[in-house]
């Protein structure tokens, strides 16, 4: 197990997604954030069920940032209940998890 994260948000729009993933890496709460259109949702929301275009974003950042993530990604998110889910990152590239430790806390 390693201290990287991976943190899957969804946004209403690619513009909301591109703003919202410059933020993250200006910030220094993600080392990288990809940002994925064209994804398709399927849920249940106030009892209904919606099926909407979204953009998923996939930051990669380190587990002692995902407070401060959620909560800048909440402030600036358009849905009420905005979707930021952390995974662990077990194993990865060794260069990478390297510059992930190094960079992603801005240092």
């Amino acid at each position: 197990m390693t201290d990287a994260i991976i943190v899957l948000m969804t946004a209403s729009s690619r513009e909301e997604a591109e703003r919202i993933s410059k933020t993250l890496v200006e910030e220094h709460l993600a080392v990288c954030v990809n940002v994925v259109p064209g994804a398709r949702s399927c849920y249940f929301w106030e009892g209904k069920l919606c099926r909407e275009g979204e953009t998923l974003l996939i930051a990669k950042t380190r587990r002692d940032r995902f407070a401060a993530l959620e909560a800048r990604v909440r402030a600036l998110h358009s849905y009420t209940v905005p979707e930021v889910l952390a995974l662990s990152v077990v194993e990865g590239s060794e260069p990478y998890l390297r510059w992930l430790g190094e960079m992603g806390g801005g240092e």
